[in-house]
């Protein structure tokens, strides 16, 4: 019998090449590795949304683009891909929706899984941009060290809000809780996201990498290197270095494609 999100479609083993990592019984040890393996072999991009051609969110299309194709996605394809292995590697999974930037007027866009192993729960989110190498335990209270810079998660409620430690004190990422999510919401939010005028993702490319110590964003044609250290570097990409800044980022385009892109 078929699940609800489908998950018996992916090709496991080709998901698994793709970000280096061989099958593993399931453990909050395994989760983490995955996850981390995940992040850093999967770029964060938008680009399929600025160009008119997203392929949809149904796990074949997302498997082909970023597992066949070696692109990189947005938070819908990174959660439904990696939630999709999970299950077949045999965690419990709870897909949700988070709120984003919760203390402002942030809409309620985000994807994101729950994992349950050994008896635990933690917050898997694959793809909030350049934000969590690995999971966080659902714990209220608990700080972990995401790449260099702190987060830590808390309870009110029901809702489970994401903050990351700035200089001006813990700034909320997003809110979650177990209200029930098929698939027709992740269809209807990104819907949104993908081709509404206010999207974030909709006006300008976006692509974002982690990894210890470092996050690289690019927005627009503004490049920014970002260290833990509080380093920071930011200059402006030409539309003859685009190809090149892409392929520093992991993200792999075919020619047409960039050649599109340059004229944005």
């Amino acid at each position: 019998m078929v699940g609800m999100w489908n998950h018996e479609s992916l090709d496991l083993d080709a998901y698994l090449d793709r970000i280096g990592y061989g099958r593993v019984a399931p453990s909050a040890d395994a989760l983490r590795e995955l996850h981390r393996a995940h992040v850093l072999a999967i770029p964060f991009e938008n680009l399929d949304v600025v160009l008119g051609t997203h392929p949809g969110i149904g796990l074949d299309a997302i498997q082909h683009k970023l597992v066949g194709r070696h692109r990189g996605g947005y938070c819908y394809e990174h959660a439904l891909l990696f939630g999709a292995a999970l299950e077949q590697l045999g965690f419990e999974v709870v897909r949700r929706v988070a709120r984003v930037q919760p203390h402002k007027s942030g809409p309620r866009t985000h994807a994101l899984l729950k994992v349950g192993v050994e008896g635990q729960e933690f917050l898997a989110d694959v793809g909030f941009g350049a934000g969590q190498l690995y999971p966080t335990p659902l714990k209220d209270g608990i700080v972990v060290d995401q790449a260099g810079w702190d987060h830590k998660l808390t309870q009110e409620g029901d809702l489970w809000t994401l903050s990351k430690r700035t200089a001006d004190g813990w700034e909320p990422q997003h809110a979650s809780n177990d209200e029930p999510v098929r698939p027709i919401d992740y269809e209807v939010y990104h819907h949104y996201v993908s081709t509404h005028p206010n999207s974030p993702f909709t006006g300008r490319p976006v692509v974002m990498r982690v990894a210890d110590g470092v996050v690289r964003r690019l927005v627009g044609d503004t490049l920014t290197i970002e260290h833990a250290n509080g380093e920071t570097t930011t200059r402006t990409i030409p539309p003859t270095g685009l190809p090149d800044t892409l392929a520093a980022l992991d993200v792999v385009l075919n020619d047409e494609e960039v050649d599109r892109l340059r004229l944005l």
